[in-house]
């Protein structure tokens, strides 16, 4: 708690010490020219004075313990300074310094006697660029920034400190509230940052720029935080390649790689992923503004038919609707347009009533008349040279003005990035509306925050799926131990998932236990050291007499004894044959260092190696989460019945689930992954007819 509270003196200082070479003059000195008015401060034990900066020798020699300071020292003198800064109750630092976990061994034991050094200190870094704070004016940062103060806005926060640096250069007038270069998160995490943040309320949404997290369960319960505060978080992730090896003996490890499971966060705690730079700030704009679109209908003007055209099919690409004008509205429109304007939506509102504010009220007023969830204008703007930008600028105030008077959100997109100038950006965002550069990047971004408003309200009636805990924060200690298909389903059945009728017998009795059982039926080798029974050839289906059966079972026994002599075929399992279903589904959990576990459900049987078809979800989770998943599939058509076929039953396969969800839960602390693969379900019922459970144990 103590560094909670020194993280926020750090974020929100009265007092900066510069503590390092020449150059922290000068960064002292954008510090105060960017709005800072608290005290400044250099520290230097060489200097007297730096380019007019007076220097004190020490730390320890400071009028009082600092707020906030920025460390530019070598890796062993910004120990010792922290350490100082620590005895006299400083909140927090920004360390420069580059060496420490990053680099080697030697380094990773200087970050350990750094973290010690600090204390209750909040230590951004090391290696970092540090934080640029634009409500206050502190700029804990080492080199030029292009920012600037603001009332509210977004806060980033990145890995990567040049990051940082480009987009605060970048003419896209985000309004950026914080800046945060976080470095190897030696003591602050990201986790810790937006809590903080979240307690800002004049930072309207964050943005993260991450290449991992260290700590997803903390991650996980700041994002919730987040959610449920109406504080959109924006992510954009590098790095699509496996955290570490697949385990090789489950599909589901194949079908649910550490990216895949990034998302299945993202998308659990509500956050927007998004795939590129522009993409990040394009919807940073929209969250920035607070007034966010609830549903998908979107009332679009433009004064070209080519513009409307492109409209009309970035819409539809990006799921947002474009609902026609009513009777009303179509009447109030034909009144003010020239007869030659086609009324529709998107409305073609041509240039014959450019420049005339009425008429372009009037048009406005009565497009946004009907059932919308936002409004949308494509303004692209001259250059200045020809005088004619008064008129973008009076589309523009009008277009404002009608959102405004109407409580309505909306957003202006120019179709090329360049023609929307930072004048006519500032008139915008003067009055709250988003001033969006590139109609691709635009739609796009819109029809994600309209999903994150549809997402946030189904996780705020979830309280199961709003919990922010993980089943499982720790890694198994234990190699584990596969447990072979007759334990497999005991166990799973008797958590409600339904298995076929079967027995267990020897190889000499397996005939005389399928005449009890009834046929056809399906006969294996149940033994753990053959995970992959197919393979084997120690599987043998649509058996239909106890003679079939005894002949079927001698032969695998011969072969495997030459092929697998290691492999104990002493055990036999007789199963009751499943008729063939409407689908093939594969249930499984994946066990992934620091996300816990993760149900996966997919097409399985064949399809799992030919189709990659999957959904993932985060335990623990909720009925309407698997439901939500198993319709994100492809397979799902065949459920509901695919060309005047019969479909599945949903409602035993999602209960299905929720029992392997609810075993894997339960057994969070010793499961390692588990494999029902295929779920085969029915017009009827379901019915698992083979799994696999792979079990260690915790630290």
């Amino acid at each position: 708690m103590a560094c909670r509270e020194n993280l926020k003196r750090l974020m929100a200082p009265r007092h900066i010490a510069f503590v390092g070479g020449s150059a922290m003059a000068a960064a002292a000195k954008r510090c105060r020219a960017g709005g800072f008015t608290g005290q400044v401060w250099l520290v230097n034990p060489t200097r007297k004075d730096i380019d007019g900066e007076i220097c004190y020798p020490s730390v320890r020699d400071l009028p009082e313990a600092p707020d906030a300071s920025f460390i530019a020292t070598s890796r062993e003198i910004t120990v010792d300074i922290v350490t100082d800064l620590s005895v006299l109750g400083a909140g927090g630092a920004v360390c420069y310094a580059s060496g420490f976990a990053e680099m080697d061994e030697q380094g990773a034991e200087m970050q350990e006697a750094l973290v010690k050094a600090a204390g209750s200190m909040a230590i951004i870094g090391p290696n970092c660029y540090g934080l640029l704070d634009y409500l206050h004016g502190a700029a804990l940062w080492p080199v030029a920034h292009g920012g600037k103060l603001v009332e509210k806005g977004v806060a980033v926060i990145t890995q990567s400190g040049n990051f940082a640096y480009n987009l605060s250069m970048t003419d896209r007038s985000l309004p950026v509230s914080y800046m945060v270069s976080v470095g190897n998160q030696a003591s602050v995490t990201v986790a810790d940052i937006i809590e903080v943040l979240l307690d800002e309320p004049r930072v309207t949404a964050i943005g993260l720029h991450l290449e991992g997290l260290k700590d997803v369960g903390a991650f996980a319960r700041a994002a919730t935080r987040a959610l449920k505060q109406g504080v959109p978080i924006i992510v954009l992730k590098s790095g699509t390649s496996s955290i570490g090896a697949e385990l090789a003996l489950s599909h589901t490890s194949s079908l649910a790689g550490s990216d895949e499971l990034y998302n299945t966060l993202f998308e659990r705690v509500g956050a927007i992923r998004v795939s590129g730079p522009v993409g990040f700030i394009e919807t940073l704009k929209i969250v920035a503004s607070g007034n966010l679109p609830q549903g998908s209908k979107i009332a679009a003007l433009a004064c070209s038919g080519g513009d409307a055209g492109l409209i009309a099919d970035y819409c539809e690409s990006n799921g947002l609707d474009l609902p026609q004008p009513t009777e009303e509205q179509h009447q109030t429109l034909t009144e003010v347009l020239p007869i030659f304007a086609n009324v529709a939506n998107p409305l073609d509102f041509t240039t014959a009533i450019w420049g005339d504010r009425d008429a372009l009220s009037r048009c406005v007023s009565g497009m946004l008349d009907g059932d919308f969830d936002y409004g949308f204008l494509i303004l692209d703007y001259p250059g200045e040279e020809t005088g004619e930008r008064g008129e973008c600028d009076l589309m523009a105030e009008v277009f404002g003005e009608t959102l405004a008077q109407r409580g309505f959100p909306g957003a202006v997109a120019s179709v090329f990035p360049e023609l929307l100038p930072a004048s006519g950006r500032e008139k915008l965002q003067a009055l709250g509306v988003p001033a969006l550069q590139g109609i691709e990047d635009a739609l796009q971004a819109i029809g994600q925050v309209v999903a994150y408003s549809r997402r946030r309200q189904q996780l705020l009636a979830d309280p199961i799926a709003l919990d922010a805990s993980l089943a499982r924060s720790e890694p198994l200690n234990e190699e584990p131990r596969t447990l072979d298909e007759w334990e497999s389903k005991q166990r799973l059945g008797r958590y409600g998932l339904p298995i076929p009728s079967a027995t267990l017998a020897t190889p000499e009795n397996a005939g005389e236990a399928a005449e009890a059982l009834g046929f056809p039926v399906v006969v294996k080798v149940a033994s753990a050291q053959l995970p992959h029974k197919t393979e084997a050839g120690a599987v043998k289906l649509n058996l239909q007499s106890a003679q079939e059966v005894q002949s079927a079972v001698d032969d695998m026994v011969q072969r495997l004894m030459k092929s697998h002599p290691h492999v104990d075929t002493g055990r036999i399992l007789v199963e009751r044959m499943s008729p063939s279903p409407v689908a093939e589904l594969i249930v499984g959990i994946k066990s992934e260092a620091g996300f816990g576990i993760a149900l996966v459900i997919g097409a399985g049987g064949v399809l799992v190696e030919l189709v990659n078809d999957s959904a993932s979800l985060l335990l623990p989770t909720s009925e309407a989460e698997v439901r939500r998943a198993l319709e994100s599939l492809k397979i799902h058509k065949l459920l509901q019945g695919f060309r005047g076929k019969p479909g599945g039953d949903v409602d035993a396969t999602v209960n299905a689930i929720m029992a392997i969800a609810h075993y894997a839960t339960e057994h969070a602390d010793t499961i390692a992954e588990l494999d029902v693969n295929p779920l085969m379900v029915h017009e009827q019922g379901v019915v698992a007819v083979d799994a696999l459970i792979r079990e260690g144990g915790s630290q």
